[in-house]
């Protein structure tokens, strides 16, 4: 009992001499400050911090900016300090960029009234989703056929000069423009996060995007290749009017936080200011070379197909449609040739494994979701071996002397003349002329066009009426004529007679 009332006593001890202990290490450090201001300095001169620093980017407070691309969306306001700026986008909706000179006054001369290029990518801000940017977007053409990733409003856009887009590079956009005049581009971007998400069951975030922009000077083979300026900002893209109702949610949350927690936030401000960045490591697109002209997601205009290092291949040699079925036999490199004789190359990439057989079992309503509505329908109607249907068919048949006497005899003796057996060839035409009904007539006699003078119609009472282009454009579709013939006396030709 007496050990442990001395137990307590014991604690004390102990806790004053902890006490004293720790009084003593504080001693003198006032005295080595004294009254001057504290420098990190000198810790920064320790050997693990020097260490470090050897990693550090150089220090880029001198170096020159000579541009400034600024996104004209608001930030959001629920975003911490010292964290990347986000903004959020509306698909498909017209965004302002505008395009800044920042050089001062006799900086940089050598870009003063000449034109750079600019390239404006939409890529993944997540490193995993970097590593199979091909796949994904090929994934992304699969569903979305006929689509771009980004687009240029041009209509609206201001200084913007000679707007190119590769049609293999559907994330990307080009222009020139001049930096001593005012520049804003307005892009559309048409893919919205959650597509990429990894599982798909309703309340997924959906992935950040970056817009990237590199812009690049002449160099002396007056090429633009040579790197100025890369900026960049953090993005998501949601449906229409998803943008606003998510930053609207943002700002409730920051209000209903306390005044201390707000501090840890950044402000939302109404324009977005992209941040220097390293240049795209894609280099090989950057070319002077022509580059396929602008196209629009909503209309189809002829293109010239480029291949990987931006210059564009030589265009296609047109080939005449071959009439010639695909069969369900055809192995998957006979349906890929199959598809270039018919002028369908554009889509052999994504058909490498079809063969035949598959071709033939998609739907029309697959190939147009594949293909687009208008490459689409064309594909379906050629693998089904559909033909169009002309205009206007006629029927004709010649009229022999032996079955035109045995017509009279059998009107002679009262006999039913339509128990006459005639065989009819049928005619086909297009462009509902009398020289087009004439070209047919004669490969239907074998004879030369030329041999035939004039074509008339019998009309009422028996007056022979000249066949005009008219009086075709007016004819029943798959009428029946007898054709007659009647030499000319004044030449070596004949007359037909359409009765």
């Amino acid at each position: 009992m007496a050990w442990a009332l001395k137990l307590p006593l014991t604690d004390e001890v102990i806790e004053s001499g902890l006490v004293q202990d720790f009084d003593a290490s504080l001693s003198g450090i006032g005295q080595e400050l004294g009254a001057g201001a504290y420098s990190m300095s000198d810790v920064l001169a320790l050997p693990i911090f020097k260490q470090e620093e050897s990693n550090l980017p150089p220090d880029n407070e001198n170096k020159i900016l000579p541009f400034q691309y600024v996104l004209c969306a608001a930030t959001s306001p629920a975003i911490k300090l010292h964290d990347e700026t986000l903004t959020y986008l509306n698909q498909g909706q017209s965004y302002e960029i505008r395009m800044l000179d920042n050089r001062k006054i006799g900086e940089l001369p050598e870009i003063t009234s000449k034109m750079v290029k600019s390239i404006i990518r939409v890529v993944f801000h997540d490193r995993r989703l970097q590593y199979t940017e091909h796949q994904q977007l090929e994934g992304w053409r699969w569903n979305r056929p006929g689509d771009r990733i980004l687009d240029l409003d041009i209509p609206m856009s201001v200084g913007m000069i000679d707007p190119r887009a590769n049609p293999t590079q559907l994330n990307t956009v080009e222009f020139l423009w001049d930096p001593s005049k005012r520049t804003s581009v307005f892009i559309q971007v048409h893919c919205i996060s959650t597509e990429f998400t990894m599982r798909k069951h309703g309340g997924e975030k959906g992935v950040p995007f970056r817009i990237q922009i590199d812009t690049f000077k002449e160099n002396d083979s007056i090429e633009y290749t040579e790197h100025q300026h890369s900026a960049s900002c953090q993005v998501k893209v949601f449906k229409p009017k998803g943008a606003d109702r998510k930053q609207k949610t943002d700002r409730e949350k920051m209000e209903k936080r306390a005044p201390q927690e707000r501090e840890k936030y950044q402000s939302s401000y109404e324009t977005t200011i992209l941040t220097e960045c390293s240049p795209w490591p894609e280099v090989t697109y950057v070319s002077n070379s022509p580059s396929p002209s602008f196209i629009s997601t909503h209309t189809t205009f002829p293109v010239v197909v480029s291949e990987g290092n931006g210059s564009p291949s030589e265009p296609e040699p047109v080939v005449p449609v071959v009439v010639e079925n695909l069969l369900p036999t055809a192995t998957p490199q006979d349906a890929l040739q199959w598809l270039h004789r018919n002028r369908f190359s554009t889509f052999s990439r994504l058909f490498t494994n079809f063969s035949g057989a598959d071709l033939l079992k998609l739907t029309r309503e697959d190939v147009i979701q594949i293909c687009g509505p208008a490459d689409g329908i064309r594909l379906f109607n050629a693998m089904k071996g559909r033909v169009v249907r002309p205009r206007l068919t006629v029927y004709v048949c010649q009229e022999s002397q032996q079955a035109r006497e045995q017509q009279q005899q059998k009107h002679e003796n009262g006999d039913s003349p339509n128990n006459t057996f005639f065989v009819y060839h049928a005619i086909y035409l297009e462009d509902l002329t009398a020289a087009e009904l004439t070209e047919k007539i004669a490969q239907l006699f074998n004879i030369s066009p030329r041999q035939i003078n004039q074509i008339f119609k019998q009309g009422p009472t028996g007056i022979h009426v000249l066949v005009s282009d008219e009086m075709i454009q007016n004819f029943q579709d798959e009428v029946c004529f007898v054709l007659d013939t009647m030499k000319d006396d004044t030449s070596d030709g004949y007359h037909i007679i359409l009765k």
